[in-house]
């Protein structure tokens, strides 16, 4: 049974009493301390705070790509504490898609060759043709044979939007989307990625320190020195104590 926000509705992902550190001995840091939220199927929400305050890290939690050292993160219904490395990179290639803000498109391989790179890994046979109309989607129909060093960087995040829409996940996760864009390419990123999640129902996590960007969203969550601000989280206080 799906768990809910207080008006109701479905959390697609909800973290209860979640503590992450990283490194060992003397360098060990606290990242995330006590961490519960939750996040309606739908939404878009925007991960805000100061440099260092643990925003990425709660995104990658979220992702499936740290694991906690406490706590609980359910994703999609889904425990992931209850999955092996390979089953969380089946769960995401199934409902999730990733974007960063340095692209990590890969430089051998052409824009349409990024794109599908998801969905051949899932064995999809019409990887190509899915690739293609999603590329024309983002408005690169013209440069699908391009490598990424002929593209412009707001090119390549398009690119990168493309490859991570592409098998059409329920949740996409973007740390810093526009971060590395010029402000006009920027805001059509922002454009592109609102307009489209929209249209497709796609619950949109992004971190951001674009004030404007973040405005964007449906709700902020606040994060300083890995605690989340409880005014922001959207979850009742019942279900953090479970």
């Amino acid at each position: 049974m799906a768990d809910t926000l207080p008006n109701g509705s479905d959390a697609v992902i909800k973290l209860s009493a979640v503590e992450l550190a990283l490194g060992s001995g003397a360098a060990r840091v606290h990242i995330l301390k006590h961490v519960s939220l939750a996040v309606e199927a739908g939404e878009s929400v925007a991960l805000v705070g100061p440099s260092g305050s643990g925003k990425s890290t709660l995104l990658m939690t979220m992702a499936g790509l740290e694991r906690v050292d406490k706590g609980r993160v359910l994703v999609a219904g889904t425990d992931l504490a209850a999955l092996n490395e390979d089953g969380l990179a089946r769960f995401r290639g199934q409902n999730v898609g990733i974007i960063f803000q340095s692209f990590h498109l890969i430089p051998n391989m052409t824009a349409l060759e990024n794109v599908a790179v998801p969905l051949e890994l899932a064995g999809r046979r019409d990887a190509f043709d899915r690739a293609a109309e999603e590329l024309a989607l983002v408005g690169l129909g013209h440069r699908m044979e391009h490598y990424p060093s002929a593209l412009s960087g707001g090119e390549q995040q398009r690119v990168a939007i493309a490859r991570a829409l592409v098998a059409r996940p329920a949740i996409l996760f973007a740390d810093e989307p526009t971060g590395n864009l010029d402000e006009t390419t920027g805001r059509e990123i922002a454009d592109l990625l609102f307009a489209t999640c929209a249209e497709r129902g796609t619950t949109l996590v992004l971190v951001t320190h674009d004030n404007a960007l973040a405005a964007r969203c449906d709700r902020l969550i606040r994060i300083h020195s890995g605690v989340v601000d409880a005014n922001d989280a959207g979850l009742a206080a019942r279900s953090a104590a479970e």
